[in-house]
């Protein structure tokens, strides 16, 4: 297990993540950011409330804009909610990088390949109890947008962390230096991504809207250390 905290941050069940009040409504903006004004303004509205909460309107009013100018940018909430989705996908490639980097001392290959495959669940989980708002908008379904684990998807670099890869190619990264460091058996490879994936997500699930919503930070930090146990060397 990395270092980092898998603890629900202002309690688990929430819809947002932690964040109390709303963002002040911007009266001006540089020229030419109009764009971006209305981007921040949906990741705060996901950050507080998930998809649901993003609305075109609302960002705008955030923005100090009218509404119609925000179609020059984002012809419909469609639009806007697939340009947060991709930001919250880069925060939660982000997460994951920032465990990554706690590991970056450790020198023998196997023991960093294999703490390589923690530090990307234990970053999944921080995220998705951290902000959960967030969590939500990155996987939420999207007409017409697949997800970055869809082989027919191109990566799309907005997607991405600070190394160029989504939250995906992360840990088909790690998965591929436990195969080059013999710690998975190249045989056991093919699909690994979606056995791992299926862990750490159904824990986070469980315990932002299921059964072990609630659950004390102790017994949610325990729960995701096995579970990531579990991954480790059930694959």
């Amino acid at each position: 297990m990395t270092g980092g905290k898998l603890s629900p941050k202002g309690g688990s069940g929430s819809k947002g993540t932690g964040r109390a009040g709303k963002s002040p409504t911007r009266s001006t903006y540089r020229h030419g950011d109009l764009r971006r004004a209305l981007l921040e303004a949906g990741i705060e509205l996901a950050r507080q409330g998930g998809p649901e909460a993003v609305v075109l309107r609302e960002a705008t009013r955030r923005a100090g804009v009218v509404p119609n100018a925000a179609y020059r940018h984002f012809s419909s909430r469609e639009a806007l909610l697939a340009a947060v989705r991709s930001s919250a996908l880069s925060f939660l490639a982000q997460a994951m990088e920032a465990e990554l980097d706690r590991i970056a001392t450790i020198s023998r290959v196997d023991d960093r390949a294999r703490a390589m495959l923690r530090a990307v669940g234990t970053g999944y989980l921080n995220f998705a109890f951290a902000e959960t708002g967030l969590f939500r908008m990155a996987f939420a379904p999207l007409e017409g947008v697949r997800t970055p684990g869809d082989a027919t998807e191109p990566p799309d670099p907005a997607n991405a962390g600070k190394s160029g890869l989504n939250p995906f190619q992360l840990l088909g990264s790690a998965l591929d230096a436990m195969v080059s460091a013999g710690a998975l058996p190249a045989a056991r490879r093919p699909a690994a991504e979606f056995l791992a994936w299926s862990g750490v997500h159904g824990l986070a699930m469980l315990v932002i809207d299921g059964p072990l919503r609630g659950l004390p930070p102790t017994q949610v930090d325990a729960l995701g250390q096995r579970v990531i146990d579990m991954v480790e060397k059930g694959l």
